[in-house]
């Protein structure tokens, strides 16, 4: 009966010391430096595999663990299956009883909710953005003028080779201009 950690930030700018810290309890953490969103956690499986039935695995809170409601139930019952506990540290859940599962699956949909609802309104402030004229993305090289000169030619037969060079732009910028 092993405490077994889990500790991940997805960004390289983050940093694993507080969770280390609050995991400091545990026989053995599991740590990287990943995003989530990639879809392969190699570190994940790997202490997936090494938990035992009547471990329990430990994470400093529900959302370093799972990227949605759905991915946090497939966890749920694969930790379930093969009889190991979840603790959420932060969150004070612990699955070992009836009180704490309840728990776990409200606080997995409100935190699926609160996703959503910032997605919601990232798209919300894009979209305004958009209306008041903002560009997104990376600004354009080339002029309008620049881009109808590259355009002639190219009519003309000038290699493209010669208007990367001469425009200072890739080979596919020539070619969807």
């Amino acid at each position: 009966m092993a405490l077994i950690g889990h500790a991940r930030v997805s960004s390289v700018g983050q940093t694993l010391a507080v969770q280390l810290d609050k995991l400091g309890q545990c026989d053995k953490v599991f740590q990287k430096k990943q995003s989530g969103a990639t879809g392969t956690r190699p570190h994940w499986q790997a202490c997936l595999e090494y938990v035992r039935a009547g471990d329990t695995l430990v994470v400093t809170r529900l959302d370093r663990l799972a990227r949605s409601t759905l991915h946090l139930c497939q966890i749920a019952a694969e930790l379930e299956r093969k009889q190991v506990d979840l603790q959420v540290l932060d969150q004070n859940i612990n699955t070992s009883d009836a009180t704490g599962r309840l728990l776990f699956n409200m606080l997995g949909a409100i935190t699926q909710f609160e996703t959503e609802i910032r997605a919601e309104r990232q798209r919300e402030g894009i979209r305004k953005a958009k209306e008041c004229g903002v560009q997104f993305g990376k600004k354009k090289k080339l002029s309008p003028e620049q881009i109808a000169e590259l355009q002639r030619k190219r009519a003309e037969g000038v290699l493209v080779k010669t208007l990367m060079k001469e425009y200072d732009v890739s080979k596919s910028s020539v070619y969807r201009s």
